[in-house]
């Protein structure tokens, strides 16, 4: 029931936005269907779906049809007789259907099942990754753009210091080193305005690769839903629902489907097979001379020594099942480190945020008092520009502070397995169906049938100012 109503309110924070700005929830849509990351990891799942039928395929019957057309260039001797040359035509027909292969075909149909169970939590990862790397870019956009209006704005508030200053030491009321100190605070603050730009641009490049588009204006995120109220219900969550935990499961269980596989290499084949033949042999004295043949029978092969090749893959099997086991337990501990420091991180942001508004406001009110006192002679130029430097840190911090709380409650969203698309209720088109390939392959029994060539889906960012010189494009698919 918690699930469900987290899930609804993510989906209704996420409906909020402005409308004459890029949301968060229009960012999550062009990643969701434009990121190539995503699609390739959808790629990789229908490869996984093939293997599913490939499995199948080991159990069913087989009909091989061959044909053959020869001619004697010489004869002789007890070879030599009446009849002609030739041509001689030689068709025939096998078929084989496969009763008992030592339980190889059942597990190693059950180990790509498993397999492609493992796929559809990975891809779940994957999409609840990329959509964490897409708020996070999203939300450094937001803080480097209040970031370099906050440097402007200081460097304007210095200009203005060091003109009033140098108009102040014209008239004999302050020094030389009141002039020198706030020359070199408006060159400290132009250099910190250039930084500020450079990771503005850093993020908007970021943002680009990611969400597929440069960043216009972005509306402020919508609130995050609810979240645990403790870190032990958190990892509780997490243990239930987390994709690479569930992927990982899976894995392990397919190895084990894997090694019982193996161990049937050393048990009996049993097939049944059948073949029909045809020949025609046409001489040169005797004329058309044909005939027909067909057999029913079966076959048992019964492995008596392989030269201990069973034994090496059998413990080969054993020992990646075992590896998957013990990357069964890491994963889970990893799961319980990443949802607990989500969590933590969360609530450290939260309370820098408070932290940092009453820096701000404090800092606001002390500026304002330096000053007051600077024009009646009881403190420094310096005074006043540490001042302005303390309200400008307070409020960097501040922005960065409302961005890493953000990103760290979607971080724990993720890792508790709940930042998906399906959570986040998005529109844009319907959701990737990550069963609809499963069903359209996994039982196909048609040698023939294959999909179109694959076209990328995701959107290219480059722009015609990028593209290299003399005409020369690089390909679109």
């Amino acid at each position: 029931m918690k699930r469900h109503l987290l899930l609804g309110a993510m989906a209704a924070t996420l409906l909020g936005g402005t409308a004459s700005a890029d949301t968060l929830r229009e960012a999550l849509n062009s990643t969701y269907h434009t990121n190539p990351t995503l699609n390739a990891q959808r790629e990789t799942l229908k490869s996984n779906d093939a293997s599913v039928a490939i499995a199948k395929a080991a159990g069913r019957p087989t009909v091989i049809g061959s044909v053959g057309v020869t001619r004697d260039v010489t004869r002789s001797g007890r070879f030599d007789s009446n009849l002609g040359k030739g041509p001689n035509l030689t068709t025939s027909v096998d078929v084989a259907y496969p009763l008992f292969q030592g339980g190889t075909v059942r597990n190693n149909i059950k180990a790509s099942k498993k397999r492609d169970e493992a796929g559809r939590a990975t891809l779940r990862a994957v999409e609840g990754d990329t959509f964490v790397e897409a708020v996070s870019a999203y939300m450094d956009v937001m803080r480097d753009r209040a970031a370099v209006e906050l440097n402007q704005n200081n460097v304007r508030v210095l200009q203005t210091n060091l003109e009033a200053t140098r108009d102040r030491f014209q008239i004999g009321d302050v020094t030389r080193t009141d002039v020198a100190q706030s020359e070199a605070r408006l060159s400290l603050g132009q250099t910190r305005l250039l930084l500020a730009q450079g990771n503005l641009i850093a993020s908007e490049e970021n943002y680009r690769r990611v969400i597929g588009k440069r960043p216009d204006n972005l509306a402020p995120p919508p609130p995050l839903p609810p979240l645990p109220a403790t870190p032990d219900e958190a990892v509780r969550i997490a243990l239930v629902d987390n994709p690479d935990l569930i992927s990982i499961a899976h894995q392990a269980e397919a190895a084990g489907y894997d090694v019982n596989s193996v161990k049937g290499t050393r048990l009996p084949t049993v097939s049944v097979i059948g073949s029909g033949d045809y020949v025609d042999s046409f001489g040169d004295n005797n004329g058309l001379q044909s005939g027909t043949a067909t057999s029913i029978g079966a076959q048992v092969r019964l492995p008596i020594y392989q030269g201990g090749l069973p034994s090496a893959r059998i413990r080969q099997a054993q020992a990646i099942e075992g590896q998957f086991l013990e990357n069964r337990i890491g994963t889970e501990r990893a799961v319980i480190s990443s949802t607990r420091s989500a969590f933590a991180n969360y609530h450290a942001a939260l309370e820098s945020i408070a932290s940092q508004d009453v820096a701000v406001k404090a800092n606001e009110l002390a500026l304002e008092g330096v000053r007051a006192e600077n024009s009646v002679g009881t403190r420094t130029i310096l005074d006043v520009l540490d001042a302005e430097q303390e309200l400008l840190n307070s409020q960097v911090l501040l922005v960065t502070a409302r961005r890493d709380a953000y990103v760290a409650g979607f971080q724990l969203l993720n890792a508790m397995g709940e930042a998906e698309a399906q959570d986040l209720g998005l529109d844009g088109g319907p959701l990737y169906d990550p069963l609809g390939n499963y069903r359209r392959v996994a039982n196909d029994w048609n040698d023939w049938s294959t999909d179109p060539r694959h076209l990328p889906v995701s959107t290219r960012t480059v722009t015609p100012a990028e593209l290299p010189p003399q005409g020369v494009t690089p390909p679109t698919h």
